[in-house]
């Protein structure tokens, strides 16, 4: 090979063009409508061609148009706006600094696999990673001290292809890190920062790479440099491909080398939040650092950052939890869990449901669960679920008081919003209608909005995705070699004034992308209906191994081909950030219908719902909070099958008759001015609903309240005074736990107090009046422990056949006097029965200390026994 000598050619722009550079390479422009405009103005056919991407097009473009600009002073003034808009936004003060108190600010680290900030950012693959990236742009907005840690690979997520039978086919384009707006971050003297990160038998390098989110900034790990081995720089390749090696090399590189990193870059952060589990290795780095700079024990330095440590668990589909058997992490963490200062054993145990099971694959989510002290799911369904799942992980602690709460997912708003929604949004509800945007309040005056603009603004937006769907038909028919003929029908494909219908996501055999096609014949009436028809619009991809994922694609692509439906239902290729755009945009429906309860919340229904467009799916993830009646519709009911066939049958029927009966006769009855009233009654209702729930800004702001603020000072209070408190507390749990054994609940007395008189509970003849009161009073045996050491509680609920307590709620025992046999203790506590039925109380004692996170983070309950 010969020797090459690399560097990089910036575009000449002349002196009065320099802010180009500065708005380019800072992403607000992806969520300001201006932006983009001026760089629409600078070569359309450019703009389109270089993916949107405005370093690209700026390296492209002519030095003639350049001069061009240069002396146009409609287009100087406009930039010279967008580059007092970018400055402006980054000085202003924010939400977070007119809510937060600045002496307790923390440094909050989020990492994620993916993040899908734009089309031109390939770096990610699904509503995962637009999540994270939606999550720093909220954080941009609103002023929360976010830094993104994430991996830049090379070929970023696949490109899709379907072939002649419509199978999906899988193409890889190497990014073009030079002409995207990123930036390498480079030492004082200006070579690349590096960090090491040790792999079995070598360290391997990596460079890091800076995108501006606004005011956040997101820091991506790369491998591809020349001082690795040919294998190691193929760590960062492309985004979930390869095998299970593979895997374990990239989450290595994420966790731990993005702690590095960041400590490289002099940024310690206070909060570590990991969006799913593949990042879970940052924990144990960030133990193992603790520990080797401040002299501390494992226990203890586990103590000190799990408060600190923040877990968002998504999938709950077992193919999407990462997980990695025992021989592979014996391979990659052999010579590391000693630095942890713990045997092969108890490493293994953390990322272990079953800690004592030797077969048992070491799990990602387990590992991140076990190492952190705030816990959420994504929706209140799946919060529900995830309890129910990973609820072993807390021996004995009620399902409902499981310590993983839900905050729902969201969507950044002006990311996904019509540029005409948004304009009509700014006329009616107000100028500063997106910086209230999770304010109730605001969104009332949706009905301000008179039915002929918005029914307007609606219809200009199902026009461009009609235009838009017939040009990328066109372009999937020309690479696949068809006729001239056929491609002329490319141009008669969907109708802008029938109702349409959108199918948008990962082709997931759960998600059932087909479903639609259960009975082919009713669809087809469906879709010819002379005077009421119907059209679908199809995207998504399936993973490449996922051949149950392609087979989906096939049928509905084959389908799609049929000469009697050809015009009314399509599919389109290569599902990216543009074409989701379009869609929630422009459809008048948006369907979901995922298995119940396996959708952990999703986002795309939305996107769809902010700009005005009806949902309907099944009553799962974020729908169960987002329905209400007069905005939608649900699919079948909350009920679980055991036969897939016959669900799949019943849901599939009942999908047909809410558009035959419902959705079709609503969208097509209209007034005596041509307008679909009720329909667009619909349409502010679910706006008005969904709007200030179901967005980031929302997300950001609870997830800020409830995690971030909470885990900052608790993480900063522990560390405090050479790490004391945190010493002291970790002390405290193994005294617990070495005396725990010998605790015990030895007696209960019970009396009722019916307002009259107070007498023993008779067990044999246990019924009482509402309104009566149990006085408990319990004796307990704690040996040496303290009794301010513990909570003894009283678990009160209604029973179900078996005499379970269920949905039952604790209330406090005080301390009452010290028994006669030395280490025994009197509690005592009342409660009121409220409510008639069969209800059961029982005793039980917790560990109790001001330093935990939550009352069960030692993972110890105890219950008196029968």
């Amino acid at each position: 090979m010969p020797s090459v000598r690399s560097f990089t050619v910036l575009p000449a722009l002349p002196d009065s063009l320099q802010a180009l550079d500065t708005v380019a390479r800072n992403l607000y422009w992806a969520w300001s409508p201006q932006f983009i405009e001026l760089f629409r103005r600078i070569d359309p056919k450019l703009w389109a061609a270089s993916g949107h991407n405005p370093v690209k097009l700026l390296g492209s473009v002519s030095q003639t148009r350049l001069q061009e600009l240069a002396r146009n002073e409609s287009f100087l003034n406009e930039l010279r706006q967008a580059s007092e808009s970018l400055r402006s936004y980054l000085e202003a003060p924010t939400w977070y600094d007119r809510v937060c108190p600045q002496a307790s600010k923390p440094v909050v680290a989020y990492f994620s696999a993916e993040f899908g900030l734009h089309e031109c950012l390939p770096i990610y693959s699904g509503g995962l990673g637009i999540l994270a990236g939606d999550h720093l742009k909220s954080a941009s907005d609103l002023g929360i001290p976010i830094t993104g840690v994430g991996l830049m690979y090379q070929k970023g997520y696949f490109r899709q292809y379907l072939n002649i039978d419509g199978w999906q086919q899988e193409a890889y384009v190497e990014n073009d890190l030079f002409n995207m707006p990123v930036e390498l971050v480079r030492t004082e003297g200006g070579q690349p920062l590096t960090i090491s990160v040790d792999y079995p038998g070598r360290a391997v390098l990596a460079q890091i790479w800076c995108i501006s989110v606004g005011r956040i900034k997101l820091y991506l790990l790369d491998t591809n440099i020349a001082p690795n081995s040919p294998v190691d720089r193929m760590i960062t390749s492309s985004l979930y491909g390869g095998d299970r090696e593979l895997r374990i090399r990239q989450e290595i590189l994420l966790g731990i080398g993005g702690l590095k990193a960041l400590l490289a870059m002099g940024i310690s952060p206070t909060v570590c939040h990991m969006n799913e589990g593949h990042a879970a290795f940052m924990a144990l780095e960030r133990i193992r650092q603790l520990r080797n700079s401040k002299n501390m024990t494992f226990d203890e330095a586990v103590e000190a950052t799990r408060s600190g440590n923040v877990f968002t668990v998504h999938t709950l589909v077992k193919a999407g939890l990462d997980e990695f058997e025992v021989e592979l992490m014996d391979k990659y963490f052999g010579s590391y869990f000693p630095h942890l200062g713990v045997n092969r054993q108890r490493f293994l145990s953390l990322g272990r449901m079953l800690p004592d099971d030797e077969h048992e694959p070491f799990k990602m989510p387990v590992l991140a669960i076990r190492l952190s002290g705030y816990i959420n799911g994504v929706s209140k369904l799946h919060g529900e679920i995830s309890r129910e799942v990973w609820g072993s992980l807390w021996p004995g602690v009620p399902e409902k008081e499981v310590p993983i709460i839900s905050i729902t997912n969201g969507i950044h708003m002006k990311t996904w919003l019509a540029d005409e929604m948004g304009s009509l949004y700014q006329r009616y509800l107000g100028p500063a209608w997106s910086e209230g945007v999770f304010d109730k309040t605001v969104w009332g005056s949706v009905d301000q909005i008179p039915d002929e603009e918005l029914w307007s603004v609606h219809q200009r937006c199902k026009e461009q995705l009609v235009v838009f769907a017939r040009q990328r038909l066109t372009t999937q028919m020309q690479r696949r070699g068809r006729c001239h003929g056929e491609l002329k029908q490319a141009e008669e494909v969907l109708d802008p004034d029938v109702l349409t219908i959108g199918f948008a996501r990962r082709f997931a055999a759960y998600k059932r992308g087909d479903l639609l096609l259960k009975d082919a014949k009713r669809l087809a009436k469906l879709l010819n209906d002379p005077d009421r028809p119907v059209q679908f619009i199809f995207a998504g991809k399936a993973h490449p191994k996922d051949t149950g994922g392609k087979e989906i694609i096939r049928h509905i692509v084959r389908y799609a081909s049929e000469e009697t439906v050809r015009r009314r239902i399509l599919f389109l290729e290569d599902y990216d950030i543009d074409i989701a755009r379009f869609l929630v945009r422009g459809v008048d429906v948006w369907l979901n219908n995922p298995i119940r309860p396996m959708e952990a919340s999703g986002t795309s229904g939305m996107k769809a719902a902010v700009n005005g467009v009806l949902n309907m799916s099944t009553y799962d993830g974020w729908w169960c909070e987002g329905y209400i009646p007069e905005g939608g519709w649900v699919i079948g009911d909350e009920q679980e099958y055991e036969d897939r066939d016959y669900r799949d049958t019943v849901e599939a029927q009942a999908i047909y008759s809410i558009l035959e009966n419902e959705v079709v006769p609503l969208f097509y009855s209209r007034s005596a001015d041509n307008l679909p009233r009720t329909w667009i009654q619909k349409m502010k209702a679910t706006i008005r609903w969904v709007a200030p729930r179901f967005n980031t800004h929302r997300m950001l702001a609870e997830y800020t309240r409830r995690f971030y603020n909470p885990a900052g000072a608790r993480y900063c209070y522990l560390t405090a005074e050479a790490m004391a408190r945190a010493k002291a507390v970790s002390q405290w749990k193994s005294e617990i736990r070495q005396a725990w054994p010998d605790f015990a609940v030895k007696e209960v007395k019970v009396n009722v107090n019916d307002g009259e008189v107070q007498e023993q509970l008779n067990p044999r003849q246990p019924q009482l009046k509402v309104g009566s009161e149990l006085n408990v009073r319990a004796r307990v045996k704690l040996g040496s422990i303290k009794p301010e050491d513990v909570a003894v509680e009283l678990y009160y609920g209604p029973t179900d056949s078996w005499g379970n307590i269920q949905e039952g709620s604790p209330v406090p025992m005080s301390y009452d006097q010290h028994a006669d046999d030395d280490g025994e203790h009197w509690f005592a506590g009342g409660m009121q029965c409220q409510a008639t039925g069969q209800h059961g109380v029982a005793v039980r004692v917790l560990p109790s200390h001001p330093d935990q996170v939550n009352p069960y983070d030692l993972g110890l309950i105890l219950w008196e026994k029968g």
